[in-house]
């Protein structure tokens, strides 16, 4: 069965690399959670990869901040698909994080979320969408959850429109 390899830099990552996690939970996609840092562990991270590859990691999803290098790490080692989530840490507030993640060489891609939290969220959807498209029962998890996005936005919309 495939999963999705969720990989945040540090510890300090984690409160932004729930939110992807929580995703994933909500749509019923196994994943699994590792740190793993580009520059203090290459050697380790590169392991894991190869061996999540191998057993059957369909999606990445790398967060990291300031130095950023982690999600173009791990696409230098897998053909895979990455997802590269910009922490908002640091004295540029992420900005540094999203450059670092967005500006791959060519050939070596990494898909780039919005900074922070929001970018974590949808990076969980991204790669849900990505293992969707050979899977129709998750396509239809994915469409049901967007339903009820909707379903959330009428109501708070009639409740609005009552107060007037």
């Amino acid at each position: 069965m495939s999963f999705v390899a969720i990989l945040m830099g540090s510890e300090s990552d984690w409160p932004v690399m729930q939110a992807a996690t929580e995703i994933l939970k909500q749509l019923e996609i196994e994943f699994e959670v590792r740190i793993s840092s580009a520059h203090r562990t290459p050697e380790a991270t590169t392991s894991y990869v190869v061996d999540a590859t191998d057993r059957g990691c369909a999606v990445f999803i790398c967060g990291a901040g300031m130095a950023a290098h982690l999600a173009g790490a791990v696409a230098a080692h897998t053909l895979r698909p990455v997802i590269g989530v910009p922490i908002d840490s640091g004295p540029l507030a992420g900005f540094d994080a999203l450059l670092a993640t967005v500006q791959m060489p060519g050939g070596i891609p990494v898909a780039t979320v919005a900074v922070g939290k929001a970018g974590a969220k949808n990076a969980g959807y991204l790669a849900a969408q990505m293992l969707a498209v050979d899977d129709a029962d998750l396509t239809g998890r994915l469409a049901a959850d967007r339903q009820t996005n909707q379903d959330k936005i009428r109501a708070q919309n009639d409740r609005l429109q009552a107060e007037l």
